[in-house]
């Protein structure tokens, strides 16, 4: 592997086309779901679940915009076993979403069956979409939600990882600067 050209995927791929725009977007659409005292549900599968635990606590502490996952190991065993594991985060988002809630959904792939399921959930709902997603553009996920940040990538690292870079770059946005204390 030539790391040269690992690194230039990342530099080509993190600010290309509309993704400042899209950042942009959404910041605009988390400030409105925290002035009308909504929250943020987030959720993913694996590298993505993480993904969602760090966001929720930023997205939380440090701007100030109530966030939650379902990450919780008692929620997810309890769901999958009585409602199927691809209908565990659609449950999830029926017990604990409301409208003027916004569901962040992360799927390298966007065609996680539970994902996808947890979209549709949110749109019949009432509940705004943002997708984050690689692979294929045109996948189920990104095509349900109201704000989509795809990577031009098949390497799970690189969508991920950029994923990580894009939302923590919103949440740095509401906060209004990269550079702070930890908030307490």
């Amino acid at each position: 592997m030539d790391l040269q050209e690992y690194f230039f995927s990342y530099q080509t791929l993190l600010s290309s086309g509309e993704i400042p725009e899209l950042m942009m977007e959404l910041k605009g659409r988390i400030e409105i779901v925290k002035q009308s005292s909504g929250k943020l549900m987030l959720a993913g599968n694996g590298a993505s679940a993480s993904i969602s635990s760090h966001l929720a606590t930023d997205f939380s502490k440090q701007a100030r915009v109530r966030a939650m996952t379902f990450n919780d190991a008692n929620l997810i065993t309890a769901l999958a076993n009585d409602c199927g594991y691809e209908n565990w985060i659609s449950k999830a988002v029926e017990f604990y979403g409301e409208k003027g809630d916004m569901l962040i959904l992360i799927s390298s792939s966007g065609r996680s069956p539970n994902v996808v399921a947890a979209a549709m959930k949110a749109r019949a709902m009432g509940i705004s979409v943002a997708a984050f997603t690689g692979f294929n553009k045109d996948n189920p996920l990104g095509l349900l939600a109201d704000v989509h940040f795809w990577v031009d990538s098949c390497a799970y690292n690189i969508v991920e990882c950029l994923h990580m870079i894009w939302l923590t770059g919103v949440c740095d946005l509401i906060i209004g600067t990269s550079e702070y204390g930890v908030a307490e």
